[in-house]
């Protein structure tokens, strides 16, 4: 986290614990302090306080939009694609089971959507669009303002899961028409636990979670105000210093791609160089696995993961890089980078020797013979 957040956090652990639905005064003083925390959040993505809803991270805000459709008896069409968030996609698989009709969009071998095929699928049934900012496995940036403005020309809601995006480029929710967008605290140098759903002003979706009828009846359950007052400074300190984290990030990106993709032999950067999030990066080794080559980097207190650290330990495939036509060779040898605001030159050039030596020991003791292309 930011330095001072903990400093925030811990008098609601403490003295200011308070439940905020109470109308005696530390329940007045922790619903003051929510208060607070959502006019920051809202001031990261310039939208209204009243239309930000506080959840426990970007996979229950996500969970959320993609079940209210189930509300909905004439319209039974979700337009996604095929390389969302699992939350995004298990949610979409469970519709489907129901008899909801899910479209699955094509990416490009970059991992880039083509925002004329949304136009062309969508229809009079067609009840949501919902298309990442930004990947989480491969960092490519998605033209979300131009999907936004094909939606609203044909009157469909769109929704945009912006976890992997916030902080490290400008949203502007009005501008951009968005429907719906999703956050998470831990993103942006946060809290764990706990995230954000932003709903414009007239759209009405149905209650994921029901109770006690906190956040005007659409988010039930006693409000974590520790966590939700580190959320809202974290965006306060993410928005005051959004152009120079990013430049920061970049400068380190940079290096560290030119570096590793000009010093390490059969290497391929997944994914599109130039509409790339600033923090991220997926190299594919051939003839490295993906997996030893983590557990090696961890020795030297590097850590880096195969594909999206939410399902590192379930040994799965990438299904986006499957979903890029990617070959298993490359799938398989793939690791994904990301940079933090806190991380250093010095850090990225140690990243490199390490890395480089690693490679090699590991492509020596391998059956891999450098006979053949990447594919």
């Amino acid at each position: 986290m930011y330095d001072g957040i903990l400093d925030e956090m811990i008098p609601f652990f403490k003295h200011q614990y308070g439940n905020p639905s109470s109308i005696h005064k530390l329940g007045r003083l922790s619903n003051t302090a929510i208060k607070k925390a959502k006019k920051q959040i809202a001031y990261l993505i310039n939208s209204k306080p009243e239309e930000i809803y506080i959840t426990s991270g970007g996979t229950e805000s996500n969970n959320t939009v993609i079940n209210s459709i189930s509300c909905n008896k004439y319209k039974n069409h979700i337009i996604t694609s095929a390389i969302e968030h699992d939350s995004v996609l298990q949610s979409c698989k469970k519709l489907e089971q129901n008899g909801f009709r899910i479209t699955y969009l094509k990416v490009s071998d970059d991992g880039l959507i083509d925002p004329q095929n949304i136009a062309e699928l969508i229809t009079d049934k067609t009840y949501l669009v919902s298309i990442m900012h930004v990947n989480n496995e491969i960092g490519t940036i998605q033209p979300i303002h131009k999907i936004s403005e094909i939606c609203h020309s044909k009157n469909v809601l769109f929704h945009s899961d912006a976890v992997q995006s916030a902080g490290k480029i400008n949203i502007d929710v009005q501008n951009s028409k968005i429907d719906m967008l999703t956050l998470s605290s831990h993103k942006i140098n946060g809290p764990k636990g706990v995230g954000a759903l932003y709903i414009k002003t007239g759209v009405k979706i149905l209650p994921f979670i029901m109770g006690g009828g906190q956040q005007n009846g659409f988010r039930s359950g006693t409000e974590n105000v520790a966590n939700i007052v580190g959320f809202g400074i974290a965006c306060k300190l993410t928005t005051d210093n959004i152009l120079k984290n990013s430049t920061h990030c970049n400068t380190l990106k940079n290096y560290l791609s030119y570096q590793i993709l000009h010093q390490i032999p059969y290497t391929k950067l997944n994914g599109t160089q130039e509409l790339r999030v600033s923090n991220n990066l997926n190299f594919s080794f051939l003839g490295v696995n993906g997996e030893d080559l983590i557990n090696k980097l961890d020795e030297h207190e590097i850590f880096v993961s195969t594909g999206s650290a939410c399902k590192s330990n379930t040994k799965k495939a990438s299904h986006v890089l499957k979903s890029m036509g990617l070959s298993y060779e490359r799938i398989n040898s793939s690791i994904r980078i990301t940079i933090g605001i806190h991380n250093t030159m010095d850090e990225m050039k140690y990243v490199v020797v390490v890395l480089k030596k690693i490679i090699e020991e590991l492509r020596h003791d391998s059956p891999f013979k450098y006979k053949y292309d990447f594919k």
